[in-house]
């Protein structure tokens, strides 16, 4: 009886140790898909700022044509996130000025 409290015991530990590190891992990925958002829609600096807010550090920051692929440090987890600029109607009834620093 006494052994098989002990192994209770150890499957709680062990079930509580993961589902906190996969909190942790969508934290992080969390992270980094609104730095990617941000990213898209306002830059480099947009995308340090968000991540920052959501206690994690921008450590990679790419334009790839019209994408902005982002990579986020929370803790002990990486994660990566991709999001794309595209033109509201508002954006071309004004002139297109907020979006030509996204058109190639």
């Amino acid at each position: 009886m006494a052994v098989a409290l002990v192994l209770v015991a150890l499957v709680g530990v062990g079930l509580v140790h993961v589902a906190a590190a996969s909190a942790q891992r969508g934290a992080t990925q969390a992270a980094a898909d609104a730095a990617a958002l941000a990213g898209a829609a306002d830059g480099r600096e947009a995308a340090a700022r968000l991540a920052r807010r959501n206690g994690a550090q921008l450590t990679s920051y790419e334009e790839v044509d019209l994408d902005v692929v982002v990579t986020v440090r929370r803790g002990r987890f990486t994660a990566r996130a991709r999001a794309r600029w595209t033109a509201t109607p508002a954006d071309w009834r004004e002139g297109g000025s907020r979006a030509s620093p996204r058109i190639p």
